[in-house]
């Protein structure tokens, strides 16, 4: 039998009940004991920095109002829970008729994460110290260059590009670099 992988999923719930949907996800999936099945749940917010009156208001922001994003092996025990969960009305990705959901790509959950920058989130890269990689946006786009550094803590390659004829060693985000094959 194949193994069932761990893949993130949308679900959707009511609009700003995405947290009180979470709360209650986390107490079906302890008192139901599927642990091992559902894993991290997410709801994507960032903070709000309002300035009003020379006073400063942090607030949560939810970046996809009636969303939250779950981390599950897709049984149908787990999709049964998720899907029978007061506040959530489906997943996203279903064609209905008992059609399971697809999967988010993911490039896409690990632009999510980034953005809000979440502990976990991961970028995985096709290259390595001494490859040859293009950049692919931002003000050196188009150019090539030699990965001479990689820090993986702020996921930034020091790549050598030619600037001026001269070899410049040149900081840049691991998520617009691309092997050169």
């Amino acid at each position: 039998m194949q193994e069932i992988k761990k893949e993130w999923y949308v679900v959707n719930t009511y609009a700003g009940h995405e947290n009180r949907v979470k709360e209650n996800l986390l107490k079906r999936i302890e008192s139901m004991g599927i642990s091992d099945n559902l894993f991290r749940i997410l709801v994507a917010e960032e903070v709000d920095i309002e300035i009003k009156n020379g006073k400063t208001k942090e607030t949560m922001k939810n970046l996809y109002p009636g969303y939250l994003f779950v981390e599950m092996k897709m049984t149908d025990e787990s999709w049964y829970v998720v899907r029978n969960t007061p506040g959530v009305t489906g997943f996203i990705g279903s064609s209905g008729g008992g059609a399971k959901p697809f999967p988010v790509d993911q490039q896409e959950i690990e632009a999510i994460m980034r953005r809000i920058n979440h502990k976990d989130a991961t970028i995985n890269v096709d290259f390595a110290l001494g490859d040859t990689v293009k950049v692919l946006s931002g003000p050196f786009v188009g150019m090539e260059g030699v990965v001479e550094v990689m820090n993986d803590q702020t996921k930034t390659a020091t790549v050598l590009i030619i600037l001026f004829g001269r070899e410049t060693p040149t900081d840049i985000a691991y998520n617009i670099l691309e092997k050169v094959f």
